[in-house]
């Protein structure tokens, strides 16, 4: 998922949240290469407790951290593949609470904006926004695409990376567009 040249310029890996499993977590962390995060809605994030992980959000885009979690049963030293997609279904199971993770983790939640794409067009917003329009739990998991070299991969980048992997590229202007 690609934002506007104008604003980040990047592409994101998106997948729904409860997709996620260790496959998804290390084809991320192994070829998107940027920081693996959890967006969730306000509604869950207050759920679970979780504060901001600054009360002063200096950021340029205003990306909403939280501070990281782990969940405190099923992992071992939180890092893994398999701990990561672990922890992203602990925080997305209504079934569980604020008891059952634990900080600092390996997994970084982000705040997504009540109303979507249509009130900040990021990754984040998208990302729980595809995962709601699909008819999943309105929680998405992302993860930003760079280069071999550390560079942060542009359209032409993510072209040619979407054609290796054999996934579709979709911008977030046609996601406001679509809602």
């Amino acid at each position: 998922m690609v934002d506007d040249e104008n604003r980040e310029n990047e592409g994101d890996l998106i997948i729904a949240a409860e997709k996620v499993d260790d496959k998804a977590i290390n084809f991320m962390a192994t070829h998107g290469r940027g920081l693996i995060c959890l967006s969730l809605t306000e509604r869950r994030v207050e759920e679970l407790n979780l504060p901001l992980m600054s009360q002063n959000n200096e950021s340029r885009d205003s990306t909403a951290f939280t501070i990281s979690i782990e969940a405190k049963e099923g992992v071992t030293t939180g890092i893994s593949a398999q701990d990561r997609a672990v922890t992203i279904h602990t925080a997305i199971n209504n079934n569980k609470s604020k008891d059952d993770i634990m900080s600092p983790g390996h997994v970084f939640p982000l705040v997504a904006r009540d109303g979507g794409v249509l009130v900040r067009a990021g990754h984040t917003e998208a990302s729980v926004d595809l995962s709601r329009l699909a008819g999943f739990i309105p929680a998405g998991v992302i993860c930003e695409i760079m280069n071999d070299d550390g560079t942060m991969a542009r359209i032409p980048d993510l072209i040619k990376f979407s054609e290796k992997h054999k996934i579709k590229i979709g911008k977030i202007v046609d996601l406001i567009a679509y809602r």
